[in-house]
């Protein structure tokens, strides 16, 4: 990974440059790049620059300006609106005393309580004086950041969405093949992790727990937090399947009712490790009430929670084939979030169909065929027949090849 540089790069770069309109939001889940992202950026904008990491107190870069250490305070010794203001109101200065400005950047900004309204009252400040202060927040907890960002921050940001990394993105910085993303899915972190049960305890203890335990239950009520873990690891495992709420609820302990486990999904969904996909029917009403599919939004964690090694995976027919399906799954939600396209699946009485995507007046059905878990395309025609206006998509086998399939975002297909 030595060089590689995220595509995220040149627009955060851009952004700098630009004059200070927007606070720049870069979001995402843990693990996906953005501090790495920010810090080339900075390093290539060739600006004066601030780089605070607020969930570590001393950590602070100052690039072409020195630290403002007025009245015998750190700037990184206190974490909470006050010392936010104080590093702000530094950083403000120092732009002020600059030709080109200053760019201020605080990564993992959600750890400071009431940041948001803190923000809203320097950033208008910095604009009714024509600040040439240009700020950049980073943020890993999206629960909490869509809160704060709701109440406080209107209008006032524009986002940059990093995403669990693509098949390109594994390939040209770790070398990575089909199979191997397929399997070990888009996680920088673990991807030099050689040995089985090393890379299994990484992804477990490094990617999902501090997700579960910081952004989802550090932030919202969840009465409970064990259930919501067993609803990950059984998702994981079933990734790729369609089960009503009824039968999860026959098969998970004290898993009190339906209405539980639909919110549990939201919010593993939101954090980026398990979605639900919902039946496409054309009516929202129906939609709502459907079974969910299952997929994990990183392939990931249903490698690392499963029994198989990589070339047990491989050799497992089945297996194998819904691991394929959500690999293509989990690319169509993780770019679909950035360019707005929804993704449901279809279920008639005798067939189905893998995914269907929506974008405006689009409408595509896609079947994904492993090579290994041969189906026919009935699905596809049933659909059609209730869906004249939709066009059909076969991934994989004698269709698209799923390599390229995975190397272009949801609306590319879904306009097509």
């Amino acid at each position: 990974m030595p060089g590689y540089r995220h595509p995220n790069v040149a627009e955060l770069v851009k952004r700098m440059r630009e004059e200070p309109t927007h606070l720049i939001l870069v979001t995402g889940p843990r693990q996906t790049g953005k501090t790495t992202a920010v810090l080339q950026a900075l390093k290539e904008v060739r600006l004066p620059s601030h780089y605070v990491a607020v969930d570590q107190p001393d950590h602070g870069v100052f690039s072409g300006v020195p630290a403002d250490t007025s009245a015998g305070m750190s700037p990184f010794g206190r974490r909470d609106a006050r010392w936010l203001v104080h590093v702000w109101e530094s950083a403000r200065t120092q732009a002020a005393r600059s030709d080109c400005g200053l760019v201020l950047v605080f990564d993992e900004i959600q750890q400071i309580p009431n940041w948001a309204r803190a923000v809203k009252g320097l950033w208008d400040t910095d604009r009714r004086n024509g600040s040439s202060l240009r700020v950049a927040i980073l943020g890993s907890a999206p629960l909490l950041m869509q809160k704060d960002l709701g109440e406080s921050l209107v209008g006032r940001f524009e986002t940059l969405q990093f995403t669990h990394w693509s098949l390109l993105e594994m390939s040209k910085a770790f070398g990575f093949g089909l199979d191997q993303y397929v399997y070990f899915g888009g996680s920088p972190g673990s991807a030099h992790i050689r040995d089985p049960i090393r890379w299994r305890r990484y992804v477990q203890t490094a990617l999902v727990e501090p997700v579960i335990q910081r952004d989802v239950l550090g932030i919202t009520r969840v009465d409970k937090p064990t259930l919501l873990k067993r609803v990950f690891e059984f998702g994981s495992r079933r990734s790729g399947q369609i089960l009503s709420y009824n039968s999860m609820l026959g098969q998970l302990q004290d898993a009190g009712n339906t209405t539980t486990l639909a919110r549990y999904l939201e919010l593993l969904s939101a954090v980026g490790l398990l979605a639900g996909l919902e039946k496409y029917s054309g009516s929202f009403v129906q939609v709502r009430k459907s079974s969910p599919k299952l997929n994990v939004l990183n392939t990931a964690f249903a490698g690392a929670y499963s029994d198989l090694t990589f070339m047990q995976a491989k050799a497992d027919r089945t297996f194998w084939g819904h691991l394929v399906e959500s690999a293509v799954g989990a690319h169509l939600l993780n770019t679909a979030r950035i360019d707005g396209t929804r993704i449901y699946y279809w279920k008639g009485r005798h067939s189905e169909v893998d995914f269907v995507l929506r974008r405006g007046p689009h409408l595509v059905a896609v079947e994904v065929k492993s090579g290994r878990r041969l189906r026919s395309t009935r699905g596809l025609r049933e659909f059609s027949r209730k869906f004249p206006r939709a066009r059909n998509l076969v991934v994989g086998a004698d269709g698209v090849p799923l390599a390229e399939f995975l190397s272009a975002p949801a609306g590319c297909w879904a306009e097509e």
